[in-house]
Order: C-alpha cells, then sequence, then structure tokens
C-alpha cells in the first residue's frame, strides 16, 4: 500500500545526471547523450514540464539549485526530522521530487503512496504512518473535499501547489481541518517561489528569490535555485535553450506583488496563456473555472469533472466549452445554466460537451491542447 523512500548523500555529490522519468520507461537515452556530450552537465536534474499548453520541454536543474530551493521550503515551514512526509506525488515531476531534497535535508522520513491517487487511501495511510507533512495538487485537495474526509490529527501542513486553489475549495478543505497552504512555483524554479505560511496570510517570496513585475503585471524570477534552461527535441535532434541568470526567467505568469510586514509577499493572478479574447473583450479563464468548482460542490455534482474550455470561433474569436466526463446529461445541462446565470453575457458557456475522459498530465493538469482536439474532433 505505501513504501518508505529515501535520496541518499551519494546522490548528491556522484556527478551522475538525473532524468526524471516513470518506473519502466526507458525513453531519455538520447538526453542523458546530449546532457553528458554537449552541455558537459554534471549533477543535473532533467524535468518535463507538464504541458498544459504548448511544446512539452525539458528542464534542466542542478542538484544544488534543488538543495537550494530545500533549504528555503524547511525554514519556511520549520521542518525537521521530527516530521513524517506522506509522499502522493510523483517523483519525476519537480513537486514530488523537491520533497525528497527536503526529506534529505531535514532527516525526516518519508513514506510514499505507491498506488494510484485514492482519496479514501490517502487518508488511511495518513493515520496509519502519522504523517505530518504531505504536497498535494488543487485536484486532490478536491477529492478530499468531495469525499468529506477529514484530516487526520498529525498532520501540520498540506502544501498546496501546481495550480491555482481556489478560495471555496481552501475554505472547504480547511473546515475538515486540512491545514492547506498556498504555495506558487513551477518546474524551473526547483519548486516554490512563494509559500502561505498561516492560514489566512498571503503567500510570502522565499529568500532565495528576487522577483519583480513589468507594465503588464507579468512575473521575472532571479534565484540560485533558477533552471539552467531548456533542451528541446526538434525532429529527432536535441537543441538547448539557456534560461540568463542575470537577468532571469520571465514567466507566463501575471501577478501582484507587494510588501507586509517587513516581507515580500505575492499572489497569483492569472496565467497569460489562460487569457482569451471574445467579442474584443478579455477574458480570464481561472476565475470562470473556480466558480464551476464552487457550484459543482453546491449542487451536489462531485462525481466526474467539469472543465471550461475555449475554442476558436470565426465570429467571437473564441467560444467557451464546459466539458464534462462522468455526468449525465441532465446534470451537464444544469450545471451551464447555473453557470451561465453567474457570468457576464460574453463569458457565457455556449455548448456542454460530454467526453468519455478529460486528459491529464500526471500531475493531473488538464491538458488543454490535447483537450481542445477531442473538442473540436467531437
Amino acid at each position: 500500500m505505501a513504501k518508505t523512500v529515501k535520496v541518499d548523500q551519494e546522490f548528491w555529490s556522484d556527478g551522475s545526471n538525473w532524468i526524471a522519468l516513470p518506473d519502466h520507461c526507458e525513453e531519455g537515452g538520447t538526453l542523458a547523450e546530449f546532457a553528458f556530450n554537449e552541455l558537459q552537465a554534471k549533477n543535473w536534474c532533467f524535468f518535463q514540464t507538464s504541458g498544459s499548453e504548448g511544446l512539452r520541454k525539458w528542464v534542466g536543474l542542478t542538484k544544488e539549485s534543488m538543495l537550494i530551493s530545500a533549504r528555503a521550503v524547511n525554514a519556511h515551514f520549520d521542518i525537521t526530522e521530527r516530521d513524517r512526509w506522506l509522499l502522493a506525488l510523483p517523483v519525476y515531476h519537480v513537486g514530488g521530487f523537491g520533497v525528497l531534497a527536503r526529506a534529505f535535508l531535514s532527516g525526516s522520513k518519508i513514506t510514499r503512496l505507491a498506488e494510484k491517487w485514492d482519496a479514501h487511501l490517502f487518508v488511511g495511510t495518513c493515520e496509519d504512518v502519522g504523517a505530518t507533512l504531505t504536497s498535494l495538487v488543487p485536484t486532490q485537495v478536491f477529492d478530499l473535499v468531495a469525499a468529506k474526509l477529514r484530516a487526520p490529527l498529525s498532520m501540520r501542513t498540506v502544501l498546496v501547489g501546481g495550480g491555482a486553489l481556489s478560495s471555496e475549495i481552501e475554505a472547504a478543505a480547511l473546515g475538515l481541518g486540512w491545514p492547506v497552504r498556498r504555495t506558487y512555483g513551477m518546474t524551473e524554479t526547483a519548486s516554490q517561489v512563494a509559500s502561505q505560511r498561516a492560514e489566512g496570510g498571503g503567500m510570502e517570496v522565499l529568500p532565495v528569490w528576487q522577483v519583480c513585475t513589468d507594465s503588464e503585471g507579468v512575473l521575472t524570477v532571479r534565484g540560485g535555485a533558477l533552471a539552467q534552461g531548456y533542451a528541446i527535441q526538434e525532429a529527432g535532434d536535441w537543441r538547448w535553450e539557456a534560461i540568463p541568470a542575470e537577468a532571469g526567467l520571465r514567466t507566463r505568469d501575471c501577478v501582484e506583488l507587494w510588501h507586509e510586514a517587513g516581507r515580500q509577499c505575492l499572489r497569483f493572478k492569472s496565467r497569460v496563456a489562460g487569457t482569451v479574447k471574445i467579442l474584443g473583450e478579455l477574458v480570464t479563464l481561472g476565475p470562470i473555472q473556480e466558480r464551476l468548482d464552487m457550484l459543482r460542490l453546491k449542487m451536489g455534482l462531485q462525481a466526474g469533472e467539469a472543465v471550461v474550455c475555449d475554442l476558436p470561433d470565426r465570429r467571437t474569436e473564441t467560444r467557451l466549452i464546459l466539458a464534462v466526463s462522468g455526468m449525465s446529461e441532465r446534470d451537464a445541462a444544469r450545471l451551464q445554466e447555473r453557470l451561465n446565470e453567474m457570468l457576464r453575457p460574453f463569458e457565457r458557456i455556449t455548448e456542454a460537451k460530454r467526453l468519455h475522459s478529460i486528459p491529464h498530465s500526471e500531475l493531473g493538469k488538464v491538458k488543454f491542447a490535447a483537450l481542445r482536439e477531442m473538442l473540436l474532433l467531437g
């Protein structure tokens, strides 16, 4: 059901490069050769981006970058050898692997949830091992809330990243005793850039980062935990796209930055890629999805899945579709009607489409490129 895992001292200093792949996957051989021969990389880790939008790339991070991030997170949440992690994320993604780095530095123990994600199994394992810490994505938090599962008394912090956690789901999780703390980061930053320390507080920028925004509110990050660049394979050949350390990484995220009690805080607003135009009006999809998630809880439609997706339209430039799976036609229609009552006229959902399943990355993020293709073909 679960197994204990660790990464030892030798891993961090043996000069080897690690290609983050699922168990029994044999891909990545040519990338390993490219990293060693062309990049002359030593002690690097390569992670694929989640691929929710655009081209999939391999992000190259030094192992020291991973440890810099881990030290900052451990200090922020006072993680020590007394803690016990329950790892419910795959280690071939930076969110899961970051837990291994934090445990290595702090001396805390880890139990890895070995089976496919199941909310009831997760809670049972938490209770069995006395877990004090875990890291989840918003989809997993939604599952805990939908099943009305209460947090074990041992759990002191639940780090939530990999996507925006809606305020309604956050409130419901807190009401069930889950001490959820929002985090913001990306693969290129070896996990977290900013984290919420206490319930109700803002996300504080970790001291290893220098952050700023441009006139459009788009975030740029600099710091020692930043990735070196991207390995991209095109037509069978690899090329390297470096991230300049001095200039930093200009993200695709619009954020708000401010100072509070001597600390710099960050609030995620929207992804540039998640903004579309309808009849000349800018529409951000994230808040619409948050309203949809809230409605599902209020209407008792937790089963299945529902996602707002944009499709091209010759007349309006873009139209919004409600993609659902595991839900009846009647419930999908009710959900569309109730959601449209909350939206401005040009934001309204034009159609609800039932699918056998909605495509996801391994971390549970919706793969919108694949979803759009399914909707267009259907």
